[in-house]
């Protein structure tokens, strides 16, 4: 079904807002960035630079009066604002993606898809690292058979930060939803549970390790998945030497990536999709290894595109979306166990 193309109301314009959300929905036909809510001064500047035509609203009131002039809203602030700005658009009647993760715990997120469910409003998370070069690759691989049954899937998100930095994000009120294992660590376990499925035990340790920072800047996160899969995390600031970014080991190969998907480093630097986005050079494809014999696997390109296109189809024509509520839940289920784990010492069962 094709139609006049959607008009995507952005609440947020710092990091996410300006660098992931508006230039990937703004490059999907069928999607157009109407307007950007922001109090910052300096960011409707910049918004209004990046974007010429959109239309700037100070605050969310102003988006909620008018909410009958879009088909739909992101909410790309801090996590701590998720759920009262998912609330406040259901309640308008406008259908919310939500960035990563959904909300601080699964029972904050619980009220929110609650809310969604009962007015009917579509609701979706922003799980975009499951269009990275090397899960969709990792993920054909398994379709393919090439791997055989999956026995332990391996990633990481290791960085030498050793300076704590400001911000919310190493804020130590747990409100804020600052620490690794909100941030990245949802990217991660949503990837697990997308390649291996649920997840029926948990284990943790996660630590301060640098002087003075008020949340977990190093993590470690041993799932179990239904069939017996084990997925491994690791998560950190304080890695002055980083392991592969992915290893995914099967009953007949194991498919090795070393380096994270570009497309980050991209839209960070002021790119926008277009042809040839999320192609991936030979020298960066991963490697599929059985014993000695070593192949070099064409990587499948990285495309946050697919994440809009997917919420396109959903509002137009009624499909699930990207990434469904239950999906979303799932993670957060899955980090307040690591947290328990953490604070415990203990495997905690989810089955």
């Amino acid at each position: 079904m094709t139609g006049p193309d959607l008009r995507i109301a952005l609440v947020g314009y710092g990091l996410a807002g300006r660098f992931f959300h508006a230039p990937v929905l703004s490059a999907v036909d069928g999607l157009v960035l109407a307007a950007v809510v922001t109090a910052s001064p300096e960011r409707a500047a910049q918004a209004d630079a990046d974007h010429p035509g959109v239309e700037v609203l100070p605050d969310t009131d102003a988006l909620w009066r008018r909410a009958g002039e879009y088909d739909a809203v992101v909410v790309a602030t801090p996590n701590r604002t998720h759920v009262p700005l998912a609330l406040a658009a259901v309640t308008a009647g406008l259908p919310v993606v939500i960035d990563k993760p959904l909300a601080g715990t699964a029972e904050e997120g619980s009220a929110a898809v609650q809310a969604a469910e009962r007015a009917g409003v579509l609701l979706t998370v922003f799980h975009n690292r499951r269009w990275d070069a090397d899960l969709r690759t990792a993920e054909r691989l398994l379709a393919d058979g090439a791997l055989g049954a999956p026995l332990r899937f391996e990633t990481r998100f290791e960085r030498w930060r050793p300076e704590q930095r400001e911000g919310w994000r190493e804020s130590a009120d747990p409100a804020d939803g600052g620490g690794l294992l909100l941030d990245l660590g949802s990217h991660q376990v949503d990837q697990a549970l997308f390649l291996l499925g649920p997840v029926v035990s948990v284990y943790a340790e996660a630590d301060r390790r640098r002087p003075g920072v008020a949340v977990e800047d190093d993590v470690m996160l041993a799932l179990t998945h239904v069939g017996g899969a084990r997925s491994t995390h690791w998560l950190s600031a304080t890695a002055a030497h980083a392991g592969p970014r992915l290893r995914l080991l099967g009953s007949r190969a194991a498919y090795v990536v070393a380096g994270l998907d570009g497309q980050e480093d991209a839209l960070r630097a002021g790119q926008r999709p277009g042809p040839g986005w999320g192609d991936v050079p030979e020298s960066e494809w991963g490697v599929l290894w059985s014993g000695d014999k070593t192949t070099r696997v064409p990587s499948l390109p990285g495309d946050y595109r697919l994440f809009y296109r997917g919420l396109l189809s959903a509002l137009r024509d009624g499909t699930p979306p990207p990434v469904t509520p239950a999906e979303a839940l799932a993670v957060l289920r899955v980090l307040d166990a690591a947290r328990t784990s953490a604070r415990t010492g203990q495997v905690v069962s989810l089955a």
